[in-house]
């Protein structure tokens, strides 16, 4: 049973359909029509705004001191994972946020680069992170070990954690749509009305979690400069 019911988050074992999986994380993305972006229709404002609002919100995170463009990194990073999010949630197709192939690929390098770039540029501003102000003495060495090993593990809990929202999700899904044969007629209603909240839910938790993503990473950045 736990077989058949995680099954669903796998690839197929299809060489060919295996490598259109994977290529379902950008391959929407291509079938947006160009002009799209220069349309001035509601859902073009809508989208600009909310662009520029992440913008202003990720540059007061990020500081003065932080290049100018950084924020669209960011950002970017929040357009692929809301897309991908809400892609997952239609059926028939793949669910790649699911996966901690895909997740831990994007948080890793953006931690790696984020620490090497603290670490050679500012090294006395990264030592001075790892004691926080108002420690006592006694409790230096002991705090380092913790900010060390908090920092090492943040590429980890980035993408976990959007990887566990995603599979919880699917899976109440599935385990709903699973008892439907067995239900009565009376029954069945009620079935569609619950997995229909649950999509509505659902769909709120591919855009917070998108958010979360894109907003820790921009905050792990930010302690960098």
């Amino acid at each position: 049973m736990m077989t058949n019911l995680f099954s669903t988050f796998d690839p197929s074992t299809n060489i060919f359909n295996i490598s259109m999986n994977w290529n379902s994380t950008f391959i929407g993305l291509l079938t947006i029509p160009s002009m799209f972006w220069l349309m001035s229709s509601r859902i073009n404002i809508l989208w600009n705004k909310m662009n520029l609002t992440l913008h202003n919100e990720f540059k007061t995170l990020l500081g003065p001191k932080s290049f100018n463009g950084t924020t669209f990194i960011f950002i970017s990073v929040f357009i692929m994972m809301l897309f991908n999010n809400f892609m997952g949630l239609f059926p028939y197709i793949f669910t790649s946020t699911s996966h901690l192939a895909l997740t831990f690929t994007i948080a890793l390098p953006m931690w790696l680069s984020f620490m090497l770039f603290g670490w050679i540029n500012h090294t006395n501003h990264m030592f001075a992170h790892l004691v926080p102000q108002g420690t006592p003495p006694a409790l230096m060495s002991f705090m380092v070990l913790i900010e060390t090993i908090s920092n090492i593990i943040r590429p980890g809990t980035l993408a976990v954690r959007l990887a566990a929202n995603m599979i919880a999700g699917h899976l109440l899904l599935t385990l709903l749509g699973n008892t439907g044969p067995t239900m009565t007629t009376n029954l069945i209603s009620m079935l569609i009305i619950g997995q229909m909240m649950l999509l509505i839910l659902e769909s709120a938790v591919a855009m917070i979690q998108a958010y979360v993503f894109s907003i820790l990473s921009t905050l792990y950045s930010s302690e960098v400069y």
